[in-house]
């Protein structure tokens, strides 16, 4: 038997077996000390970036006294979807430079959209990943509560 149809034929057995519990990327989830993932996610979404955008905004609301002006900064991310059942079709990434605490990751499913929020103070990281690396994008969601996302690149050898 060939050395391409006995690969194939892994490949095909590998398909066939059900996914196992854990989630596909679970090498980059940090420990669980406080047993927070303590059983199977009940939504994952796992991307891989193929596409960035920038946006820097500029607004006025000129309804509110004083007048507010804001600028926000945002990076838009796509790509495709790796797991069976993920129906992600977006990412966008707002940063944060005023508040105290951010805001949890939030998956719409009705606009295909998750949102995630970081410090301003890593614009820098994320951009230097997306122009370095090849970049997944993870969103997990507990029965409990419990949610999980990260933006993160696949094992990279030092040099």
């Amino acid at each position: 038997m060939s050395l391409f149809i006995r690969s194939f034929a892994a490949l095909l057995l590998a398909l066939s077996l059900p996914l196992s519990a854990a989630p596909m990327h679970s090498q980059f989830l940090p420990p669980d000390d406080q047993t927070v993932r303590d059983a199977e996610p009940e939504q994952q979404q796992l991307l891989q970036v193929t596409d960035y955008a920038v946006v820097v905004g500029a607004q006025r609301q000129s309804n509110q006294q004083p007048i507010p002006v804001t600028s926000p900064l945002m990076i838009r991310l796509k790509g495709k979807s790796l797991n069976k059942g993920a129906t992600i079709a977006q990412v966008l990434v707002n940063f944060d430079g005023e508040s105290k605490s951010l805001k949890k990751p939030i998956y719409d499913d009705k606009s295909k959209t998750l949102t995630l929020f970081y410090p301003q103070a890593q614009y820098r990281v994320i951009i230097d990943l997306l122009r370095n690396d090849t970049v997944y994008v993870q969103f997990l969601s507990y029965a409990n509560g419990h949610i999980w996302a990260d933006l993160h690149t696949g094992a990279v050898r030092s040099r």
